[in-house]
């Protein structure tokens, strides 16, 4: 199938970056020069106006758009997109000082003092007079004009606030929900160090004692900033109702539930900054983004995204300096392009002069010139993007889901164990999805809500909270015929943070993995524990493979044992077990691996299970391939993650290389660091 396209007056791959021409007014022939490199570097989109409150609104009730009108009159011009941002992210000076309550409170109760970015109260009935009396300016003022191409809501929403009011509105949060204190306390265990309530105004967020209120809270934080986007939303549409508005997330950061936050976009955007700092190789680090990119490709039910910000250059943020090497900026490009973007940009189109991020890199340098080589790579990106243009909106076609779930890492973070600092959720995550990365398996990467039904493998390491009708939906999944794959530490607690009893996995997961996890063996550094495979299992895995951190004691009730542990006083107890239940199959990983482990179980379960890869699961190390289609045409990204050029047998057939403007053959020698788009004919 083939989607609109993000911007729908704009068909074609959306390029350019983060412009800041509010900072160069004095300074005019700056921006003479901006428009004449534009066309150079092969731009086409600019997020405008992100920052720029203070040259919109100079002091309190006088605005000045004038500067903001020429600027969208050239972009106009040009034939440019206008990605025009509301300003709330970054307030004006003058009004925290007229009106302090706008500041955030912070953990240990203090006001913050007017400072940085994104520390404004969202509960704040000024701030939020405010933010909406200017975005109603910008949407009376910018609705009709020929630029504007969509709307960029703020700027990376994070942080929390304790004033007083964000503290009433989470009890009255709270009281929607459960309705009764009765019913707060049960879910919440309350009788645990005399903590049952007996108002609603008792309840305090810091008090981290309570994982159920933790956990809460976190959500609460997320619908205060969804219903934030919405009070910014509505002047928008009111006077553009088919411009599209969507705010920049951040990957995977802990800060929201991003699952809640595209509920209130139009589009999925993102800011993707990976760290190219393996001189061996960056098959580590792309499978890192690529898995980002699949999760927001997701998020929308398969629609294309954009990636809102990324680095042409160095990043200053970072531990390390290092710049891209030759080839890596259209590596980086082509990953997110390959995994669903229809777009990418940049923070940020020109170097500022001054402030923090006056080293963060850019398209344009201090230097001032299209004579670098950071703007002929951008160039370069530009040039690619017109020659894939008949990529624009097609779908990735997967078999194959991963589970990363915002409010099950909360649940295991919030919680004082099993261990407190080995829990390591995301990065398993990771893992899993890597090594099935490494076999070029597509994949989605889903919420535990999501819809399972379409898919042939779902993987859901360490699901440590069960929502309610998840394990219905699990069981739905396998008994259907699909493979599920859980580990360790899944099935523990409900959506209240309360532990299952009755035996783990709970909620009816026992009977599904055929099952009975007994306890948790947290290692020490000195503990070593293997599990070992049992031979002509039906994997046909073989070997011994080191355990390490965690390792669950399972009693086997149905299922098939495929490995056992091979030391300590639970030597011979299952570690590794398989469920035929209805007409899928189970499996149960009871001890945190390797990827040694994982690479071998996957690579073995691929091939048993007939799951879909785009490339054979033996090409060489480093080697990764995508697909996108529109049902008709299908196209190949294919890159090389590794230092040393690498020869691929893409099998029998004809293809065109996009990039060359030329038909190929099966056989692609790969240079190190390399990438390309192919055609498959």
């Amino acid at each position: 199938m083939r989607y609109e396209p993000i911007l729908k007056k704009f068909p074609h791959f959306l390029h350019g970056g983060d412009y800041n021409p509010d900072q160069w007014l004095s300074h005019p022939e700056i921006i003479e020069e901006d428009f004449r490199m534009m066309p150079l570097a092969g731009c086409n989109t600019f997020s405008i106006g992100i920052f720029a409150w203070t040259s919109y609104e100079p002091e309190e009730g006088v605005f000045k758009f004038d500067w903001l009108d020429n600027i969208m009159d050239k972009l106009a011009q040009h034939g440019y997109n206008a990605i025009l941002a509301t300003p709330s992210g970054a307030k004006p000076a003058w009004m925290a000082q007229r009106y302090p309550e706008i500041c955030r409170v912070n953990r240990e109760g203090l006001r913050e003092p007017y400072r940085a970015r994104h520390n404004h109260c969202w509960t704040s009935p000024v701030y939020r007079q405010k933010v909406a009396l200017i975005n109603r300016k910008l949407a009376e003022r910018y609705c009709h004009h020929p630029a504007l191409a969509a709307w960029h809501l703020s700027n990376e929403y994070n942080g929390e606030c304790f004033c007083e009011l964000c503290l009433n509105s989470f009890h009255r949060w709270l009281e929607d929900k459960y309705h009764h204190l009765d019913k707060l306390n049960e879910a919440w265990w309350t009788g645990f160090w005399s903590h049952n309530y007996t108002a609603w105004d008792q309840i305090d967020p810091r008090d981290g004692c309570v994982d159920g209120l933790t956990l809460d809270w976190k959500r609460f934080n997320t619908w205060q900033c969804c219903d934030f986007i919405r009070l910014e939303t509505a002047p928008l549409k009111e006077f553009a109702p088919d411009i599209p508005a969507a705010t920049n997330m951040m990957g995977v950061a802990d800060c929201l539930d991003y699952w809640r936050i595209a509920e209130v976009c139009d589009f999925i955007a993102d800011d993707c900054y990976p760290t190219w700092d393996n001189a061996a190789g960056y098959s580590c680090e792309a499978a890192v983004y690529g898995m980002y990119h699949d999760m927001h490709r997701s998020m929308k039910q398969g629609r294309p995204f954009l990636v809102m910000e990324s680095s042409p250059g160095n990043l200053n943020w970072k531990d390390y300096y290092r710049l891209r090497r030759p080839g890596v900026l259209q590596m980086e490009m082509l990953l997110s392009m390959g995994h669903g973007a229809d777009g990418t940009m940049y923070f940020q189109w020109r170097k500022g002069k001054g402030g923090c991020e006056k080293f963060h890199g850019a398209v344009v340098d201090h230097a001032g010139h299209e004579n670098t080589r950071v703007f002929q790579e951008v160039a370069a990106i530009g040039k690619i993007h017109k020659q894939i243009d008949p990529v624009i909106g097609t779908a990735t076609p997967v078999q194959t889901a991963v589970i990363h779930d915002w409010e099950v890492r909360w649940a295991l973070d919030a919680c004082g164990g099993p261990t407190k600092n080995n829990k390591k959720i995301l990065k398993t995550i990771q893992a899993h999805y890597r090594n099935l990365w490494n076999l070029n398996v597509p994949m989605d990467v889903i919420e535990s809500s999501s819809d399972f039904s379409s898919y042939k493998l779902l993987v859901a390491p360490m699901l440590f909270m069960l929502k309610p009708g998840v394990a219905d939906r699990l069981r739905k999944f396998v008994t259907d015929g699909g493979t599920l794959i859980c580990t360790y530490l899944s099935g523990y607690v409900n959506e209240t943070n309360l532990n299952f009893t009755g035996g783990l996995p709970g909620d009816g997961l026992r009977e599904l993995f055929g099952i009975w996890n007994e306890e948790l063996d947290g290692f020490v550094p000195a503990d070593r524990q293997a599990i070992k495979m049992i031979a002509g299992n039906e994997l046909g895995v073989e070997g011994e493979f080191h355990a390490l951190e965690f390792a669950e004691i399972i009693h086997l009730q149905g299922a098939t044992p495929l490995a056992y542990y091979d030391c300590d006083f639970y030597a011979g107890k299952p570690s590794l077990t398989v469920n035929r239940f209805g007409s899928g199959k189970a499996y149960y990983l009871a001890a945190r691996t390797g990827d040694d482990f994982l690479a071998a179980f996957y690579r073995s379960l691929v091939t048993a299970e007939n799951i879909a890869t785009v490339l054979p699961v033996d090409v060489p190390a480093g080697i990764h391939a995508t697909i996108r289609t529109d049902g008709t045409r299908k196209f190949m990204f294919l890159y090389n993650f590794a230092q040393k050029e690498a020869s691929v047998d893409l099998g029998s057939g004809a293809f065109r290389d996009l990039l060359k403007e030329q038909n190929v053959n099966g056989r692609q020698l790969v240079p190190g660091y390399g990438s390309t788009v192919l055609e498959i004919l």
